[in-house]
């Protein structure tokens, strides 16, 4: 689904979230420090996006590759995760906002996993800002998984031969219940996707930010989405 809302902005907006680690550093302060300004921003995004009535909000937080880390700096996140959801759950209720969570979960603490689907289960009827927090995601985990999906519903003659198709395919994919997104941010400088929606970014827009995630304010979140209102999106066709 690729689609644009009545104030021009994108209907779904991704953003990989990245160089808390590198702030940190910069500001001589433990990596731990860094983490929980992003956090922080997050919430500040998650609250614009609320206000500008955007509807689909997308946050790359852990990679699958983000597992090979120092223990130390994982065993924080994990804590920083856990405290973000136990003290967020109210304010998603609050601003009728839905959350849900992508990603592999059997690499998760129990009780992290468990807080998730308490959320997704209390929030699930909410229709303001579907906020989707990609969680130990990795693309090419999601597209395996969907090929597998789909060998299984094909081997069980659910489905045909003639029926494996892209829309379809997209239906197996952990985000089925999204639209591709229109725009994806990436903070830090870095141009690359690194594993990040590889299937659903084929016709998206990018904006490489040169601040790192936690210096990402509101006002360079407005500018990138401002910016977008000037693209032509083609989609491979001409625009005469």
């Amino acid at each position: 689904m690729n689609k644009t809302n009545n104030n021009f902005y994108p209907v779904h907006i991704a953003i990989i979230m990245d160089g808390n680690g590198r702030w940190a550093k910069k500001k001589s302060l433990p990596r731990i420090a860094g983490h929980q300004k992003g956090a922080k921003r997050a919430r500040e995004i998650i609250e614009a996006s609320i206000k500008l009535n955007l509807e689909y909000l997308t946050l790359f937080a852990f990679s699958s590759e983000n597992w090979s880390r120092p223990k130390n700096e994982v065993n924080d996140l994990m804590v920083l995760l856990n405290d973000y959801l136990n003290k967020e759950t109210e304010q998603y209720l609050k601003r009728n906002v839905k959350l849900r969570v992508i990603g592999n979960r059997n690499r998760l603490q129990s009780s992290i996993v468990k807080r998730i689907q308490q959320i997704e289960n209390i929030t699930i009827n909410n229709n303001g800002l579907q906020l989707t927090i990609a969680l130990d995601y990795s693309g090419r985990e999601d597209i395996l998984f969907a090929i597998k999906e789909i060998y299984k519903s094909y081997v069980n003659k659910n489905i045909n031969f003639d029926e494996i198709t892209i829309p379809n395919l997209s239906n197996y994919l952990m985000t089925s219940e999204l639209p591709d997104p229109d725009l994806i941010i990436r903070t830090s400088g870095e141009v690359r996707l690194s594993n990040f929606f590889l299937w659903q970014s084929a016709y998206s827009e990018f904006e490489f930010v040169k601040c790192c995630w936690p210096d990402f304010t509101k006002r360079k979140f407005m500018l990138c989405l401002e910016k977008f209102k000037n693209r032509e999106r083609r989609y491979g066709n001409i625009h005469e």
